[in-house]
């Protein structure tokens, strides 16, 4: 009996944390660097998965990582997001292993990248601080070394690989005995002092997402989340609308226009989950299918039409031919 009601205590303290979240602000605010929630069962090994290319300039990595809720771990795929202000930059959460539990750190944004458990998640970040950009006079660069970049679309870019031998490979996912073994330095210390924000309300839905995918939980996918998304249709339009970028086929505007639409539809997704114990009913999942559809009629003619990278004003449009996911 007791074990149910720590567990149940345990629950509403994380919903009443994601409640807090997830709180539009009037300003920014201040966030505290402490810890959100705490279990007894150790997180899964960060898995190995290919980051997608930025989809447009100034958006900035936030790397996967394994969130806990009421069916347990679940993983949170790794997404480019815009920061609430130019200068920033994301220290990701981690879990934190003290006193017999497992505690998770959320992460924020600043203007420095501070302590993050030590933790390896890729993509610039090696375990401390960042190399995969930085701001240059309000304008981020991107490091192509460790960063998946278009540079048809995003040109700020540099290679720096002088750090890169220095970074130890490993998949642990938590800070503490039986993980990995860090300590904040002062430099780190002090950057806890400074102005922190929120995620984003693109980040706490993202997470939202994941939360509701049955396919995104550790039950289900044993730890191997990889290639499987909140819905497989909208990642393989996800797919389409990266390739169209990469090929230059997709201006930026049409590629974030594309996305736009593509949250949207997730966002929609997410209510009518939360409305129905996490599933979609007969009706919704034709309304998302209809959307789908659309969307996917949207993204061919913006592959197709007269306006590339290479030419996104050009004289005379043609009309495409709709055709279905390609």
């Amino acid at each position: 009996m007791r074990k149910l009601m720590h567990a149940r205590l345990w629950l509403l303290f994380a919903v009443l944390i994601a409640a807090a979240v997830a709180m539009p602000a009037a300003a920014p605010a201040q966030v505290a660097v402490g810890i959100g929630i705490s279990i007894h069962t150790a997180p899964p090994p960060i898995p190995v998965y290919e980051q997608p290319p930025c989809p447009t300039e100034g958006y900035l990595w936030t790397p996967g990582y394994w969130a806990y809720g009421p069916a347990g771990y679940y993983w949170v795929p790794g997404v480019w997001v815009a920061p609430p202000h130019v200068g920033l930059l994301w220290t990701p959460g981690y879990w934190g292993f003290v006193g017999g539990v497992y505690g998770w750190h959320g992460g924020y944004w600043g203007p420095h990248v501070g302590f993050y458990g030590g933790i390896n998640y890729g993509f610039g970040y090696g375990g401390v601080g960042f190399i995969g950009g930085e701001w240059r006079g309000g304008v981020f660069a991107y490091n192509t070394a460790v960063m998946h970049v278009n540079e048809t679309v995003v040109h700020n870019t540099y290679v720096n690989r002088t750090v890169i031998n220095n970074t130890t490979v490993n998949h642990v996912s938590f800070n503490g005995e039986g993980g990995v073994h860090a300590t904040p330095t002062a430099t780190e210390r002090s950057y806890e002092s400074e102005h922190h924000y929120q995620a984003t309300a693109s980040q706490v839905s993202h997470e939202t997402t994941a939360r509701n995918d049955p396919n995104a939980r550790f039950s289900n996918n044993h730890g191997n989340p990889v290639g499987m998304g909140v819905n497989a249709r909208e990642q393989r339009q996800q797919d389409r609308i990266a390739q169209g970028i990469r090929s230059g086929q997709m201006t930026p505007g049409e590629a974030a226009h594309a996305e736009h639409n593509e949250a949207h539809i997730d966002n929609q997704v997410n209510r009518d989950r939360a409305a129905n114990g996490g599933h979609l009913t007969p009706e919704e999942h034709r309304q998302v299918e209809h959307e789908q559809n659309k969307e996917s009629r949207q993204i061919y003619n913006e592959k197709h039409n007269a306006r590339t990278d290479a030419n996104p004003h050009p004289h005379s449009s043609s009309k495409p031919n709709e055709h279905k996911d390609k």
